[in-house]
């Protein structure tokens, strides 16, 4: 049994059956009405997501949070566009799911994926690696709606990377759920979905350690 028959399980013999499911349509209309407003209202300026239903926008980043993006970003996008494995995109890339819109800090496309985009893409597939960077306004969505609805959608990898605690956690998508395969703030972080791409944990938040990193991919070292 899948998560959505569980899901669904408790409803599928009750009485209230039809009205649940009349609930839930009109649920679904509502929140495409919203989401047609979000797509028209929206601006380039704002950082700015569409989830259940609702419009989140997103407060200016800490100094701490934009170093950590930008780190990430650079060896990633460094590495993909030197192998020619795709495309990185940062912060306001909106992320087409379903059922809701994200812009997440990092996101990495595959060669089949970024094929798709122009340029004109305003609205991006569904991405192939997500990074987060967690902050106290966002944690809790970082670990809960979003981890479900990546993992439900397929993302095959998340990384999620705490700029207080300089720790990254790597999660990895396997049978329909994600499962932690690094927590660590040292050692090697080594991509399951970029292929081939490894780096020190150290380099995604300290300055000295992402330049060094930057050069050994520079020089094929890594």
């Amino acid at each position: 049994m899948d998560q959505l028959d569980t899901l669904l399980q408790p409803l599928r013999h009750s009485p209230r059956l039809p009205e649940a499911v009349q609930r839930l349509s009109e649920q679904l209309r509502q929140e495409s009405t919203l989401r047609q407003r979000f797509y028209r209202e929206m601006t380039p300026d704002q950082k700015i997501e569409f989830v259940d239903g609702e419009v989140i926008l997103h407060s200016p980043a800490r100094n701490r949070h934009l170093d950590v993006t930008k780190y990430v970003a650079i060896l990633l996008d460094t590495f993909t566009r030197l192998h020619a494995l795709g495309t990185v995109k940062v912060e306001k890339c909106l992320c087409v799911f379903p059922r809701n819109d994200y812009e997440p800090d990092v996101v990495f496309f595959g060669v089949e994926k970024a094929g798709v985009l122009t340029a004109d893409t305003l609205k991006f597939p569904v991405p192939d690696l997500i990074v987060e960077v967690i902050s106290s306004n966002t944690e809790a969505r970082d670990r809960g709606v979003k981890m479900e609805d990546y993992a439900a959608n397929q993302v095959g990898e998340y990384w999620l990377l705490d700029p207080d605690k300089a720790v990254v956690e790597q999660y990895v998508l396997r049978e329909g759920a994600y499962e932690l395969v690094v927590k660590s703030s040292s050692g090697m972080l080594c991509s399951q979905v970029v292929a081939g791409f490894a780096c020190d944990v150290e380099a995604l938040f300290d300055e000295a350690r992402n330049l060094v990193a930057l050069r050994e991919i520079l020089s094929g070292d890594s």
